[in-house]
């Protein structure tokens, strides 16, 4: 799904189930981690996750498009937008749309850098690369080498 595909999606969501207009964009957002879609405020534009998409398909993500056009439609006519909101839970309710989205599955992989020391032979294991030159064994002192994954 591309943005105008996603940006047609949105319009007629909510034509559809709000019967209001959106005048706003919707676009994906590959910075999102944690959640579905976010609303802006200031620009009142809506943010998609597209990993949310390729995870959970057109009918979740559809959802999350439901929720996020809850807050701006509630925003936009100054009632309670925020999720604590009785305006916004009930709106939730006549659309049956979700409180809050499935979590979004990252992927576990982290590149970790793998030193040993020289003299004490002690294994430190680190998420950022040291360097080694400037470094030194917190234990003896003494020269850290980079190696490959001992198990």
């Amino acid at each position: 799904m591309d943005e105008r595909e996603l940006q047609t999606l949105v319009e007629r969501i909510s034509l559809d189930v709000f019967h209001k207009p959106f005048r706003h964009r919707a676009v994906f957002n590959d910075r999102l981690r944690t959640t579905g879609g976010r609303y802006v405020l200031s620009t009142h534009h809506i943010e998609l996750n597209r990993k949310y998409y390729e995870q959970y398909g057109k009918e979740e993500l559809i959802q999350v498009i439901k929720h996020e056009l809850c807050h701006y439609h509630l925003h936009l006519e100054g009632k309670g937008y925020r999720h604590r909101d009785r305006d916004f839970r009930e709106l939730l309710q006549k659309v049956q749309a979700p409180r809050f989205c499935k979590p979004v599955l990252l992927s576990k992989t982290r590149n970790e850098h793998y030193y040993k020391c020289t003299s004490c032979r002690y294994m430190y294991v680190r998420r950022k690369a040291v360097d080694t030159t400037r470094y030194v064994c917190g234990f003896c002192r003494g020269k850290l080498k980079k190696i490959k994954r001992e198990c």
